[in-house]
């Protein structure tokens, strides 16, 4: 396939400024999950750029300017806990893409992954009380304030 002039330019104007964004994805994904993993109402957070994450070496000698932006973390509560976050939030959009811009969130047991079973669920690591996020290159303490008030409806 042959992308048309009008996406060709714009994937142009990305890259330009890939590198710098990537820097901020990183940085923003790190501070809200060391946040959720300090978090009570959390039970675990998924994420290799964790010092407490079984991966953290690995990715730190395979990704020396940091494990990305996007990982998943357990919210307490299970299921219905995990839906009622996802309304609540306010910045982040409920979309089933990664990579945008923009934070994004994602329940993929009742989204993507509602035909398996629960059992299938857990193995696809879209367990019923997980949540997956795409950080993005919004203000980190904004995304984290959004968090906090969701986990809190979530949670009551």
């Amino acid at each position: 396939m042959t992308m048309n002039p009008q996406g060709a330019h714009y994937t142009l104007m990305g890259i330009e400024t890939l590198g710098l964004r990537m820097e901020r994805h990183v940085a923003n994904a790190q501070k809200v999950a060391a946040w959720l993993e300090a978090d009570d109402r959390v039970e675990r957070v998924t994420y290799a750029g964790l010092d407490s994450s079984p991966w953290n070496a690995t990715a730190r000698r395979l990704y020396p300017k940091g494990a990305g932006a996007l990982f998943t973390f357990a919210i307490k509560g299970g299921y219905a806990a995990a839906v009622r976050l996802v309304d609540a939030l306010d910045l982040f959009s409920h979309v089933a893409n990664l990579g945008d811009a923009r934070s994004l969130v994602i329940h993929s047991a009742s989204t993507t992954h509602r035909q398996l079973t629960e059992d299938q669920q857990r193995a696809a690591g879209a367990a019923p009380e997980v949540v997956r996020l795409s950080v993005g290159i919004e203000d980190a303490d904004d995304l984290i304030a959004d968090l906090d008030q969701a986990l809190a409806k979530a949670t009551a």
